[in-house]
């Protein structure tokens, strides 16, 4: 039996389905958690479906989150979309159910689960649901076609990353057959506030960038209150050093209210990866996430970007 058929047939054994995904949603986790829920929606109306987690930040016009009681986990069979480890999932009452899937996309450093579909060759985790939909013949509604082409142009950068195929290509193209508003979707996740904007002048000011390529910004929270910005709308400012033709691999560092740094690596080569992994993070090779307990440690990682730069270079 295949995995999707696998799955098919653990979720055809449950009357009510939790769907989760990972805190602090992109487009593809929304888009591959509800996605998956509208597609188990029409295929199944009998079923009970539910999409929960926490706040969308910003993301509400893909979808918003059902408010569930914590009896309705009791003989549920729990799936978990797009979040590679256990303690990144968003509400921990995915523990109280009866079963768990994971699917995702990420490195499978923690398979947790009782069934697990971890496919790193996929482009997305909406990727993969797309696929799970049209390989087992699970009705896919205009919604869902939309909230599953929005999870991947949102973990593509719209086919511009690496990790975009032929196949990637071929899902895309088959979702919009359903005639959704590609346009507006795409203009929907494109679209910034006026003090993003401003923050972005602020970013590129203020870049560091060494000889090999490696550069850092540091947004502290008197930056961030002086331009009226909340670590949620600073996900829009990641790529951005990216677009210098110097820069080969980069950190955006965060300050929290709490005091800590989020940490957002990314790379145009070096893998970086293992390295978010040392500081209680993790993703993929070329894009990942760790965290920072204060500018000491920003300035411990952004040295070990550097000599990943250097040997990058030397290897060429």
């Amino acid at each position: 039996m295949t995995i999707t058929a696998e799955i098919v047939a653990m979720i055809k054994q449950y009357d009510r389905i939790m769907i989760h995904r990972h805190m602090r949603p992109d487009p593809d986790a929304l888009g591959s958690q509800c996605g998956l829920a509208e597609i188990l929606r029409a295929t199944f109306p009998e079923k009970e479906i539910y999409q929960v987690g926490g706040p969308v930040e910003g993301l509400a016009f893909l979808a918003e989150m059902d408010q569930v009681a914590d009896e309705l986990y009791e003989g549920a069979l729990v799936i978990v979309t797009d979040t590679a480890n256990a303690p990144r999932i968003s509400d921990e009452r995915y523990k109280l159910g009866d079963k768990l899937i994971k699917i995702d996309h990420h490195p499978n450093d923690d398979p947790y689960g009782d069934l697990l579909w971890v496919n790193t060759e996929a482009s997305s985790c909406s990727e993969i649901i797309a696929d799970l939909a049209f390989t087992e013949g699970l009705v896919v509604t205009k919604n869902a076609a939309r909230l599953l082409y929005g999870g991947i142009i949102g973990d593509t950068g719209r086919f511009l990353y690496p990790a975009t195929t032929s196949h990637t290509l071929q899902v895309a193209a088959q979702l919009l057959d359903y005639q959704f508003d590609a346009a507006k979707l795409n203009r929907e996740i494109d679209q910034i506030s006026l003090e993003v904007a401003k923050l972005s002048g602020y970013l590129y000011q203020n870049l560091q960038i060494d000889e090999n390529g490696a550069s850092y910004v540091i947004l502290d929270q008197a930056i961030l209150n002086k331009y009226g910005i909340k670590d949620s709308d600073t996900a829009a400012l990641v790529p951005l050093p990216g677009t210098i033709d110097v820069v080969l691999a980069w950190a955006v560092f965060v300050e929290q209210p709490e005091g800590y740094y989020r940490v957002r690596l990314r790379s145009k080569g070096p893998v970086i990866n293992e390295l978010a992994k040392q500081y209680h993070g993790g993703g993929h090779p070329l894009a990942s996430g760790a965290n920072a307990k204060d500018q000491a440690m920003c300035q411990e990682i952004y040295h070990k970007i550097q000599t990943l730069c250097e040997n990058y270079r030397g290897n060429e």
